[in-house]
């Protein structure tokens, strides 16, 4: 993605571009007035991108302190208060959690880092926001080395790793790999003469010791990172010592360490001399970094990033909207080719149908008829009414009272009103009368009646218990849903309007008590 770049220092601010993975630019501006107006009459002319500003500043502080370990949004909330206590005058500021104490309640390690005078920074921030470009964040050339470290392997106990920017000598100390302390000491002397990097070196060491971040006895491992044309007389100034020991790395050799390809540094002639390149180049590569807020600043790039977010998505969604669109318009022609076939085949079967039709001689009755002949006949086929049901239900109550023993069923289908129709007769040649659709199923099925005629089996004289074999039979019957059951004639018949008569003498063997039942069923 492309984006700005700015390299600021104490005297100067160098604006360079990052395209297609290559930096470019190297426009160069004062740290006055008129430089800060040059500056945005620059970015009037460059195409909105979200930048990156980069410090290289001699008023940057950074402070080591142990404080209680407290997790959550509690310990970020005294992280900040210590900042804060620590650093009133500024609001750039950051803190770095650097591990825990090995011993004792093992408190928090916490580097504490800011840049001390906002007036440094302020003026382009301003211009910045003024044009309403999209700042992303602001870094610090020292921060930014600790990654320049750990990429290229340096795993030292004490490092110091000395870089020639545009702000002069960066010697930045490093113990087991974590940031510690870093000054910035000019290059030029009061002369006008290049300072004595080894001198520089031996007084960064001496403060190093006072404040006993090396004890004495340990080795200071001094990495120089110049080019190659600068090493001889480098490695002049830079003697190896009982507690001191340098090693030279050429900007070319760092930037094939890091990936970079050898044009990607050599933006101008006077930026080849320096680490400049390859810190911004380092930085363009690095995602998700953050370091010292921004405040309001940084609302033009949210605005930015949900802007870029709403075309993506307004792209995405005309592209599936084109999608979708073409997919229905294939499948409208894929139905109207269809449609034209079926109806190419319709029009084909009605062709064929009334040809078929117009060689058939004339039908006895209409096709509406027909249908309502098989509903007729279907309708039957389920609703007729017959005579198993209920002689089912009469076998069931038999097999439950075996003294009783069937001597006559006489089965008839009942009319709607329950009368039972009488029998049509053409004795006189005239013809019968119809038989009503109720009788036969239509549309639900009749009520059905049955005429029982049985006889109890045992003692002839013991009319009590035919009396009582004959309700225990009944009330089997009755107890089938919708089945109604009436004694027609029980077996002793005590009626006062009956007169009751009998024969003496010895009874026949085969004479036994009977009775008759109907039986009413309503499906």
């Amino acid at each position: 993605m492309s984006k700005h770049l700015f390299y600021l220092s104490s005297e100067q601010l160098a604006a360079y571009q990052w395209q297609g993975g290559r930096l470019n630019g190297g426009s160069v501006f004062s740290h006055d007035a008129n430089g800060v107006e040059r500056f945005m009459d620059y970015l009037d002319s460059q195409p909105l991108m979200p930048a990156l500003l980069l410090t290289d500043l001699v008023e940057e502080d950074f402070q080591r302190i142990n404080v209680p370990h407290v997790g959550g949004m509690g310990g970020r909330k005294l992280l900040q208060r210590r900042l804060q206590q620590q650093y009133r005058e500024t609001p750039y500021r950051h803190y770095e959690i650097q591990g825990r104490m090995a011993d004792g309640r093992r408190d928090d390690m916490v580097l504490l880092a800011a840049l001390t005078n906002p007036a440094t920074v302020q003026p382009w921030l301003d211009a910045l926001d003024q044009l309403q470009m999209p700042l992303a964040g602001l870094y610090s050339t020292t921060l930014l080395s600790t990654a320049l470290v750990h990429k290229l392997g340096l795993r030292d106990e004490h490092l110091l790793l000395l870089t020639q920017q545009s702000g002069g000598w960066r010697q930045s100390y490093f113990q087991n790999g974590q940031l510690k302390f870093s000054r910035l000491t000019a290059a030029i002397n009061r002369d006008g003469q290049p300072i004595d990097l080894g001198t520089e070196t031996a007084k960064t060491q001496q403060f190093l010791t006072s404040v006993r971040l090396m004890g004495r006895g340990n080795v200071l491992h001094a990495v120089v990172i110049a080019p190659v044309a600068s090493t001889p007389v480098l490695e002049g100034q830079c003697e190896d010592g009982p507690e001191t020991s340098f090693r030279f790395l050429s900007l070319r050799h760092v930037a094939t360490r890091l990936g970079l390809r050898s044009d990607e540094l050599q933006v101008n002639e006077l930026a080849a001399q320096l680490a400049d390149p390859m810190l911004l180049t380092l930085l363009a590569r690095q995602h998700g970094i953050r370091q010292y807020p921004l405040g309001s600043v940084r609302r033009h790039f949210k605005l930015w990033r949900i802007r870029r977010v709403l075309y993506w998505g307004s792209a995405v969604l005309g592209t599936a909207s084109l999608l979708w669109m073409g997919a229905n318009l294939w499948q409208a022609r894929d139905a109207q080719q269809q449609s034209g076939t079926l109806m190419a085949e319709a029009a084909s079967y009605d062709q064929r149908y009334r040809s078929v039709m117009a060689a058939m001689p004339p039908s006895v009755t209409s096709t509406a008829n027909m249908r309502a002949a098989v509903n007729v006949e279907r309708m039957l086929g389920t609703q007729a009414p017959a005579p198993l049901e209920m002689a089912a239900m009469v076998s069931a109550a038999l097999e439950q009272t075996p003294e009783i023993r069937l001597l006559q069923l006489d089965w008839k289908a009942m009319q709607g009103d329950g009368a039972t129709p009488s029998a049509p007769t053409q004795g006189d040649g005239r013809q019968a009368a119809p038989i009503s659709s109720a009788l036969l199923g239509i549309p639900t099925k009749p009520a059905q009646s049955l005429l029982l005629e049985a006889e109890i089996l045992g003692d002839q004289d013991d009319y009590r218990a035919a009396v009582d074999n004959m309700n225990r039979f009944a009330q089997q019957l009755a107890s089938n849903p919708r089945l109604t059951v009436a004694i027609d004639k029980p077996p002793l018949d005590t009626r006062s309007s009956v007169k009751l008569s009998a024969k003496a003498g010895p009874a026949s063997e085969d004479a036994h008590a009977r009775f008759s039942l109907i039986l009413v069923w309503k499906p």
